[in-house]
């Protein structure tokens, strides 16, 4: 199966000792797709890529991460064409642009309740998507399908679930959300039984080492063991939300 490609880097992300494998994952994607954007391989100076990079831009998140990468010329070829692009773009829609006659109802209705006029449908539209994003979101989808493969078919990869320290609550409701379509129900019990105490035993701990934490910066406490909490800040902040809080941006090889 297509799948079992993507087998090797899952079962290392279970075994990286990390608050979540999926965090994991992600982030090496991020990191691959910012290479392939911006690295050695100048993927910016292929006419087929820069088409993409021209129509469906960066979001805000991935410019900031461009920029923190380096690679100034490879960014600003990047920018020519797709600005370019925009530029023709916008000319267009301005000269379509014509003021809605405002009536006594619309007055009266909340700005929520308004109907959006076809400048902001094209900026909006402007603003969904990422050619960085969509990278990441094609492979990574094929990481969540290998998941259940594994599940389903390799009754060792079960074990390194239960060696794990869990999810991230994120990538746990994702995770969780899919598994109703993606397992019978015996498999989904089976889910339930295998991932739902490894969730309520690591939120615990994790409960544990922010409340030692705090109790670290008590002055009867200065000579006392750290324990795990040391860096129980930036790991709760990933257990909670996901990614990874106190990493340095990533940056190509100079």
């Amino acid at each position: 199966m297509k799948e079992k490609l993507y087998t090797i880097p899952l079962i290392e992300a279970f075994q990286a000792d990390d608050e979540c494998p999926f965090c994991y994952i992600e982030n090496k994607l991020e990191q691959d797709a910012l290479d392939f954007t911006l690295g050695a391989c100048s993927s910016y100076m292929e006419s087929d890529i820069r088409e993409q990079t021209d129509h469906m831009g960066f979001c805000r998140h991935h410019f900031k991460k461009m920029y923190q990468y380096g690679n100034s010329l490879g960014n600003a070829l990047i920018l020519k064409t797709h600005i370019k692009k925009i530029n023709q773009e916008l000319e267009k829609q301005l000269e379509k642009y014509a003021p809605e006659k405002q009536t006594f109802l619309n007055k009266l209705k909340k700005p929520n309740n308004l109907k959006s006029n076809q400048l902001a449908e094209w900026m909006a539209q402007k603003e969904s998507t990422c050619f960085v994003c969509d990278y990441i979101q094609n492979t990574y989808n094929r990481y969540l399908d290998t998941f259940f493969y594994l599940f389903m078919n390799q009754p060792e990869f079960i074990e390194h679930i239960k060696h794990s320290k869990g999810f991230c609550l994120h990538h746990f409701g994702e995770v969780t959300n899919l598994a109703a379509s993606k397992l019978n129900q015996q498999q989904h019990i089976q889910y339930t039984q295998v991932v739902f105490p490894i969730m309520k035993n690591n939120m615990a701990r994790m409960e544990q080492d922010i409340s030692w934490l705090v109790d670290k910066y008590d002055y009867r406490n200065a000579d006392a063991d750290w324990k795990n909490s040391r860096d129980a800040l930036q790991r709760g902040m990933q257990k909670l939300k996901g990614g990874y809080p106190a990493e340095k941006s990533y940056q190509g090889n100079r």
